[in-house]
């Protein structure tokens, strides 16, 4: 049985690959897959977020080599910060609860 890190970790890879690849190269997303996948995987971050183009904004952020896709790697730097930003806000709340 998988440990609870290796069973986040082949979730992760298990999610990228669900939307990748369904108009074109397999092993990224495409804009209108990752904005599948935000909308399907990270509901209530879309919901909470005012801006528009906010979809965009995370394509151009997480597209380091500029080729309009973004690939595993890139999709784990989102991850990464997204996990980083919730336990930053969730340490805040937790000083300000005492």
């Amino acid at each position: 049985m998988p440990s609870q890190l290796e069973g986040a970790m082949g979730a992760l890879i298990t999610v990228f690959y669900n939307y990748s690849g369904n108009d074109g190269d397999k092993h990224k997303l495409n804009k209108g897959e990752l904005k599948q996948l935000l909308n399907s995987e990270l509901t209530d971050f879309l919901m909470s977020q005012k801006d528009p183009m906010l979809v965009e904004k995370i394509m151009n952020d997480l597209d380091s080599n500029k080729d309009n896709e973004v690939d595993f790697n890139e999709f784990v730097v989102l991850v990464a910060a997204l996990t980083v930003a919730c336990n930053d806000f969730f340490q805040e709340q937790n000083r300000n609860a005492k």
